[in-house]
């Protein structure tokens, strides 16, 4: 009885220690689970923005030229001094010095002088000779009318006497003006030899500030810039300097892709943010411009930009430190929803023509497909195929597969 037990034992141990072994080795080949980080599927706010940066920049502002060719005195205002619309006197221009003048165009000037003074002194010759026979007229006149009073002469001859001297009473009168005339030619004969050396040494190179023409400023808001400072000579039309008002009449413009322009309507609210205050600013879509222009980024890239305006939404004393042509940043809000069934947007991946993620059941990475309706970058909306309180795994690998088990990887790992 004692050798069949001895076996019988000897044959258990055996297989416990067989069992024990292919256990060891099950164990120590078995797959172990893939770390991997986890997210949370959450019901939560979820609002989904198109961001671009934009600069501020006054609605209507309004360039002040010059209304005539001529001298700028210095201006005087400053940029971001206040002005009063029809009251503020933002600069002073004269009227243009007389250009120099060649010698064929002075001694052209000295001729036409030298041929008015001769005309002028045949129009005096002429008055002469008109009062002459005015004088004689008139005594013809008077004697034919005394001998009326006496019946020696007609009446015909004294209404001739009394015509003749009408007539020269007139070339009186004709040979005067004829005088005015000609002076008038001689003064701009003599006017087209004044040059611009003649200005200076007459010492008319420096008219007193009183004599220019002062610009008023069109409407009242501050000084935007100032084009011209120094005193210069100035062409018509040439800026001088920019108005406008940037209290009441401040926008964005915002030079987004036409691919994501398309997406926004007037009326959209608009986040602006990275103005420079501790706040955010509130803001609206006014209008987006129907016409589209091509721009190169700084990778030289050509890109479709639109200009979208928006209004600002705020008080005025929440942004009262911006001004024209500030830098801003533009969140323009296209989608949102309170309520949203959100995934984190590292958890989808492309699956059969459509978005999948892995939700974890007991252990394993399970493939679920899943119907995103929204996607900001950071979280997703999806309409089907996960619940809240689900947890998924985030940025899988290519060793994560359906069925696989999954753990938690730690910090550090």
């Amino acid at each position: 009885m004692t050798a069949p037990r001895k076996r019988l034992s000897r044959r258990w141990i055996t297989i416990g220690a067989g069992a024990v072994i292919a256990l060891g080795l099950g164990f120590a080949f078995a797959p172990k689970p893939v770390p991997a980080d986890f997210g949370d599927v959450e019901r939560k706010p979820l609002t989904i923005t198109i961001d671009e940066e934009a600069k501020t920049r006054v609605r209507d502002a309004y360039v002040v030229s010059a209304p005539v060719a001529g001298r700028l005195l210095r201006v005087e205002v400053e940029p971001g001094d206040a002005v009063i619309g029809g009251e503020t006197v933002i600069a002073r221009i004269l009227a243009a010095s007389p250009s120099a003048i060649d010698v064929r165009t002075r001694e052209q000037a000295e001729a036409g002088v030298a041929a008015a003074e001769a005309a002028l002194r045949v129009a005096r010759a002429d008055l002469n000779s008109a009062l002459a026979e005015q004088s004689l007229a008139a005594a013809d006149a008077s004697r034919a009318r005394a001998l009326r009073e006496t019946e020696t002469v007609s009446e015909q001859a004294l209404d001739r006497a009394l015509r003749a001297k009408r007539v020269a009473d007139a070339a009186v009168d004709t040979a005067r003006a004829a005088i005015s005339m000609r002076e008038a030619e001689l003064a701009n004969a003599r006017a087209s030899l004044i040059g611009f050396d003649d200005v200076l040494r007459s010492g008319g190179g420096e008219p007193p500030a009183g004599e220019a023409a002062p610009l008023v400023a069109p409407i009242s808001g501050r000084v935007l810039q100032v084009m011209q400072k120094s005193e210069t000579v100035l062409a018509a039309g040439a800026p001088i300097l920019e108005i406008g008002d940037v209290s009441n009449d401040l926008e964005i413009v915002a030079e987004m892709l036409s691919s994501d322009a398309v997406q926004i309507g007037a009326g959209d609210p608009v986040i602006i943010d990275n103005w420079g205050g501790d706040h955010l600013l509130n803001g609206v879509v006014d209008r987006v411009e129907p016409w589209g222009f091509t721009k190169y980024s700084a990778l030289g890239v050509e890109e479709q930009r639109v200009n979208v305006i928006i209004s600002f939404a705020d008080a005025l004393q929440t942004r009262e430190s911006l001004g024209h042509g500030y830098r801003v940043e533009a969140r323009i809000v296209v989608w949102k929803d309170d309520d949203a069934l959100t995934v984190p947007s590292s958890a989808l991946f492309r699956s059969d023509g459509g978005w999948a993620a892995f939700r974890i059941v007991r252990g394993r990475a399970r493939l679920t497909p899943v119907e995103v309706v929204r996607n900001n970058g950071l979280h997703a909306a999806v309409a089907n195929g996960l619940e809240a309180g689900d947890a998924v795994v985030l940025y899988p690998g290519p060793t994560v597969r359906d069925g696989v088990r999954v753990t938690e990887r730690k910090a550090g790992e």
